[in-house]
């Protein structure tokens, strides 16, 4: 069982990690310091986007329309560290014999 846990928190800091990726990339892109005509850049936007755009299509269904400003990411970060939490403190359950 303590393999399960590690493996279930190792995904959800992967999962968090790209989450932290994406965000910052977005920034920098609409900040105009990255440039998507760049090769590399672009690569990287675009996998980012294809990893969590599923995610996020789900979320947008369900939040209020607002223009320039998109809540999506915001609510699966938040989500994202419930879930985090939630196995950090039922921990016990993955070490009990």
């Amino acid at each position: 069982m303590v393999t399960l846990f590690q493996a279930l928190n190792l995904i959800l800091n992967v999962i968090w990690f790209v989450m932290i990726a994406h965000i910052i990339m977005s920034w920098l892109i609409n900040f105009q310091v990255l440039n998507l005509r760049q090769p590399l850049v672009a690569q990287l936007w675009y996998g980012l986007n294809n990893l969590l755009e599923p995610v996020y299509g789900r979320i947008r269904r369900f939040l209020p329309m607002t223009p320039g400003l998109d809540l999506a990411p915001l609510v699966a970060f938040i989500a994202l560290i419930i879930l985090q939490r939630a196995l950090l403190n039922n921990a016990g359950f993955f070490y009990s014999y």
